[in-house]
């Protein structure tokens, strides 16, 4: 078989990653296309009090297991199925279960660290960076956590100021100079997604 078409997205929290992925995700067959969130390689912490984990600051690399994520990225390359963990983000801990993903010609992996390793980096073949002001990425963020992740407002603001915003300036943004697309204001970016979905299937009848 044809080796898949891995394409990375990345961007601050609330840029717009995943309304990025679904946008192209809808413009190609859904059986030629799978999206794998970084967020599911948040590394266990079964060995943590509940308290201890609120604490762990999940926008810094070490959060995340990306051995565990490098492991499965090569085998889907290699047209091999893998067993992704499913993460709980009101237990802040990975759950017993986990789902099969079978390879399929585009993978896109989604994250806010997707371009910070560089063996990561090394496996994609297109690089993308969702660039979205501070404040819109805010207030979207905001809005996520209490609708699907049980926060409270005052847990996110003290979460954003004391960890999310320090990330994002040291880790994150820099790694804005890896990418070979920039798409300001992510899925809203309508003529950005059109030429990467044309690049895509270019790519892809060769």
């Amino acid at each position: 078989m044809k080796r898949p078409l891995l394409i990375g997205i990345t961007g601050g929290t609330g840029s717009g990653k995943s309304t990025v992925s679904n946008e192209i995700s809808k413009l190609i067959p859904e059986k030629k296309i799978v999206i794998i969130e970084q967020d599911s390689y948040y590394k266990d912490q079964s060995h943590l009090t509940f308290e201890e984990r609120v604490k762990t600051n999940y926008d810094h690399p070490l959060a995340f297991d990306n051995q565990l994520l490098i492991e499965h990225l090569k085998k889907l390359l290699k047209n091999k199925s893998v067993e992704k963990p499913i993460y709980d983000f009101e237990k802040h801990n990975r759950k017993k279960e986990t789902e099969v993903v079978e390879p399929k010609d585009i993978i896109i992996l989604e994250g806010i660290l997707v371009l910070s390793e560089e063996e990561i980096r090394d496996l994609l073949d297109i690089k993308i960076f969702v660039d979205t002001d501070a404040d819109v990425r805010v207030i979207r963020r905001i809005l996520r956590d209490i609708k699907e992740r049980g926060r409270t407002l005052d847990s996110i603001i003290l979460q954003y100021m004391e960890t999310v915003r320090p990330a994002h300036l040291q880790f994150i943004e820099q790694t804005k100079r890896y990418a070979d697309i920039v798409i300001p204001e992510g899925g809203y970016n309508k003529v950005a997604i059109d030429i990467l979905v044309a690049k895509i299937n270019s790519i892809l009848e060769k």
